[in-house]
Parts: structure tokens; C-alpha cells; sequence
């Protein structure tokens, strides 16, 4: 039975160069590989180390990234190792399979989401009338599925949020701010029922898992072990559970640590 190692990407395994955190002298940083270039510009990274390690698990598990980003967005993405049978996009709401969506799935996504939720346009319109150009940058549509903006963080007024949050709430959808972006996303809409269904397909009879923001607390309690890094929503909150870790490590070397503690549980769990 195969192991199955379903992570976060972006400030879990990838770091803009605003995320590194590394704090130590010039001389003792780790060496980074860039994985993501955007408009010829490099966006992430990870150290050479976590490169190896992740080539490593790409060979010895069933490795699925499973990020908020869009396909597009995840596709600018060039990681290390073995490419990943599957990968999941849009917080769930697209599955890949060998690169490419698998279109059952996202029916099964859309007729759950036009059941249980309000409908994006309603929540679309929301966030065009309240938020404030002065510190609203952009306003995007993610795949038909949800909404986000990227914000000035120093300017975003401290309790705004927290109103979007409780206005959300009441109409199926859930509030999450991660570094300048707010993502307005539908509760139906998750990383765990994603990973759920490729468990099911590969026969995995162990799932690992990691993240770093509230979107990702739902993928870390349906795995049977997750780790968090020490940075990011869930860090800040204090959000634990019992089969889930809460690292030390902040910024790129967290997810050196996190692939080590990835490699560590699959190999232990080999026969």
C-alpha cells in the first residue's frame, strides 16, 4: 500500500523571496534553487537540500501537491523530483491528473457547491462594494470557484476581515488572509475531500500531510500525521491538534524540515 504525501505549497514547501526568513549571517544561508519564474522574474524557492529531499519522496511516496492556486498558477511551478501523478488545484475544486483536469471530479465540485453555499457572484459583489480601492489592489475569480484580493497589508483596516469572516459564515463561505491576499472560498470547497479521492484511487493506506493557513486545517485533521511550520495563520492562532505537529521552524528552512519529517514517516511505515 502506498504512502501518500498530500502538502501545501506555497510558505509550506515554496517561499517568495519575502517569505525566506532566514535571519542567520550571509555566509551560513542554505543555497536555494528558484521553482517558479513569472513574466522572467524568479517568485519561489526552496533550499538545495529540500530539493533533494523532495526528489527523494517523489520516489518513495505518492507525493500531491495541493495548493490554492489555480491551475495556471501551479503550473508556472517546476519542482524537483519525479512529476506528480496527481496534483491538486483551487483548494480542492481541481483535480489533475497527469497534468490534466479530471472533468468528474470537477462536476462533483460544482453540484456540491450550487447545494450547500451562496453563489460566488453574490460574494464577488460583496467584496467590490466594501473593499476599498486604497488598499484593494486586485480583485480575481479563481477557476468559477471563488474570490480573492490582494491587499496592501499595512493599510487593510485591522477589523475588516473579521466582518467579511462573519458575513461569509452565514452563507456557506469561509475568510482566510494569508501574507496580501484574502481568500473568500466556499466551506464545501476543501483540500481534504480532494485528497480523500486520490487515497481512494492509489489504495494509499497512509496519508501525511502539511500546511501552513487555516485553508489547510481540514487537510491536516484528515490525515492520520500533518505538520504545520511555525509561521503562517495556523502558527499565529496557536492551532493545534493531536496528530498534528507544530514545527519551530519558520520560513524556507520549515520546509526543509517538513520533507524530513515527510521521508522519516513514510520509510518508517515500510514493511
Amino acid at each position: 500500500m502506498p504512502v501518500l504525501v498530500a502538502s501545501d505549497l506555497d510558505r509550506t514547501l515554496i517561499y517568495s523571496a519575502a517569505a525566506l526568513a532566514l535571519t542567520m549571517p550571509d555566509p551560513r544561508a542554505p543555497r536555494l534553487l528558484c521553482v517558479e519564474v513569472h513574466e522572467s522574474r524568479p517568485l519561489s524557492y526552496l533550499t538545495e537540500t529540500a530539493a533533494r529531499l523532495l526528489t527523494e519522496l517523489g520516489d518513495e511516496a505518492v507525493f500531491v501537491p495541493t495548493t490554492t492556486r489555480t491551475r495556471k498558477q501551479y503550473q508556472r511551478i517546476n519542482l524537483p523530483g519525479p512529476a506528480p501523478a496527481y496534483a491538486i488545484c483551487a483548494n480542492g475544486g481541481r483535480l489533475l491528473v497527469d497534468g490534466v483536469s479530471d472533468p468528474d471530479w470537477s462536476a462533483r465540485v460544482a453540484a456540491r457547491l450550487a447545494e450547500r453555499c451562496a453563489p460566488l457572484a453574490e460574494v464577488r459583489d460583496h467584496l467590490m462594494a466594501t473593499a476599498d480601492p486604497l488598499w484593494a489592489r486586485k480583485h480575481r475569480i479563481a477557476e468559477d470557484l471563488f474570490a480573492y484580493l490582494v491587499v496592501e497589508r499595512e493599510l487593510l483596516p485591522e477589523d475588516w476581515v473579521k466582518e467579511l469572516a462573519a458575513w461569509a459564515e452565514g452563507r456557506g463561505w469561509t475568510v482566510s488572509l494569508q501574507g496580501r491576499k484574502i481568500y473568500a472560498v466556499p466551506k464545501p470547497l476543501t483540500k481534504s475531500a480532494a485528497v480523500r479521492e486520490v487515497a481512494r484511487r492509489t489504495g494509499a493506506d497512509l496519508t501525511l500531510a502539511a500546511g501552513d493557513s487555516l485553508l489547510d486545517a481540514d487537510l491536516l485533521l484528515a490525515a492520520d500525521r500533518g505538520w504545520r511550520p511555525g509561521h503562517g495563520e495556523l502558527a499565529d492562532s496557536g492551532w493545534t491538534a493531536p496528530a498534528v505537529s507544530a514545527l519551530p521552524e519558520r520560513g524556507v528552512l520549515a520546509g526543509e524540515r517538513i520533507l524530513r519529517e515527510f521521508l522519516k514517516a513514510t520509510r518508517a511505515s515500510a514493511p
